[in-house]
């Protein structure tokens, strides 16, 4: 039996012919999308898909499926966007799902609870949101944004059933928090386990090559690559990304815990919310949030592990390139001016007064924020600082924060500001 019976026995296709030009572009290519990747399934698979798209000139179709329930786009979800335009720089094409019909369900990853349907109204009017926001990130001209009502909500029942057979209970138990809710005799209703299924249906009708997600997206994107192979189709490669955590530098990205930022949101708010993030998750966001290309990552990388870049300089590169990634080169150079400005030049009032911060309150550079109020006699109680936060009266270097549980790094000179008349200039004691 010769090499090429082989592979394919094995399920691989024979690679095809390469010039020495195409080997390199594979390589190039390959090389910037495999970066910051948390896992690639299989690994030899995105070799082989890209081998072909550049013999053959064809872009490949790279998805990526987003449930319409929260529209407001923060840095966190830009992860899987950031690679998603990587792709398109490189040639290939986007297939933009909006999951009008499995929104009516919701994900079930990471619940502990079944997901309450959406309206049609409800998921339309977030679908749009959706769409005005992503385009600050992906090319619209590489970009096929679908539905995938188009497809499911024509299935009949005896198709649903044949759907439905292509999986076992056992393989939905292996989902972790179905795992989890059946363990705790936590109700699982019948028609979660038909997410997934859908979700992998929709690599069948697109005839997906590659699909993207979150780590936490691992399961959803292998039954694609199930399904597509029940039904007799070329497999897609999943790519998986990391989870990005929020400035309290613990938890991951959320509008709800308020450790977000939004792309959205006013350049001034973004460039501050960005100096506040912990200097050991740096690199992470320069690598996964930004579009820096490699030599310059690596020498920021190298920069802050040598010491030869300090935090402060590198965290105004990182806001400075986060800003204009949403707002534009103009209002990143504002922005940085004006917070350099009021922060690092002393254009806040010239009567604040200093407060020593003893390095022993602190545990790995970090302390509580409420805390920190208290330790700072900026507020008299603990009861105080909570309630101070929750009505937004709180903030670090003008960024407010309204986190009660939130973790903070603070850094010689920050301002610690609660209400108007309240503010103290951090200097750290050993």
């Amino acid at each position: 039996m010769n090499q090429q019976e082989n592979m394919e026995r094995s399920g691989q296709r024979p690679g095809p012919k390469l010039t020495s030009e195409q080997r390199q572009e594979v390589a190039r290519q390959l090389a910037i999308l495999a970066r910051g990747t948390a896992e690639i399934i299989p690994e030899s698979g995105l070799r082989e898909k890209l081998e072909e798209s550049v013999a053959a000139g064809i872009p490949l179709k790279v998805k990526l499926g987003l449930d319409p329930s929260a529209p407001d786009i923060h840095i966190g979800h830009t992860v899987v966007l950031q690679k998603l335009r990587q792709f398109q720089e490189c040639g290939h094409e986007v297939q933009l799902l909006i999951g009008d019909f499995t929104g009516r369900i919701g994900d079930p990853s990471g619940k502990s609870e079944t997901r309450k349907a959406l309206s049609e109204e409800d998921v339309r009017r977030n679908a749009q949101t959706y769409k005005d926001q992503i385009f600050n990130v992906l090319d619209p001209e590489r970009t096929t944004v679908c539905f995938n009502s188009e497809w499911l909500s024509p299935l009949t029942f005896n198709e649903v059933i044949g759907l439905a057979a292509k999986s076992t209970v056992a393989r939905m138990l292996e989902r972790d928090d179905f795992t989890k809710r059946y363990k705790s005799n936590l109700p699982i209703s019948i028609h979660e386990f038909f997410y997934p299924l859908m979700q992998g249906y929709d690599s069948v009708a697109l005839e997906t090559d590659i699909e993207l997600g979150g780590t936490d997206q691992k399961f959803n994107l292998l039954m694609g690559r199930s399904l597509q192979k029940e039904y007799g189709k070329r497999q897609q490669i999943a790519i998986t990304m990391p989870i990005l955590e929020g400035l309290d530098g613990v938890q991951k990205m959320s509008k709800s815990l308020g450790n977000y930022i939004g792309i959205q949101e006013e350049p001034d708010q973004i460039f501050g919310k960005a100096m506040s993030i912990p200097d050991g998750l740096m690199p992470k966001y320069f690598e996964l949030a930004t579009d820096l290309d490699s030599d310059r990552l690596a020498a920021v990388a190298s920069g802050l592990a040598d010491g030869t870049l300090h935090p402060r300089d590198a965290k105004l590169m990182l806001a400075h390139a986060l800003v204009r990634l949403f707002h534009g080169l103009e209002a990143a150079d504002f922005a940085e001016s004006r917070f350099r400005a009021i922060f690092s030049e002393g254009a806040l009032p010239d009567d604040i007064e200093e407060a020593v911060l003893q390095a022993a309150e602190l545990e790995e550079g970090k302390i509580r924020l409420v805390k920190l109020l208290t330790v700072l006699d900026l507020l008299p109680s603990g009861s105080e600082a909570r309630r101070s936060v929750q009505q937004g009266a709180v903030k670090l270097n003008g960024v407010k924060l309204e986190d009660v549980s939130a973790v903070v790094e603070p850094r010689e000179g920050d301002v610690l500001q609660a209400g108007k008349r309240r503010m103290a200039r951090i200097r750290i004691q050993l």
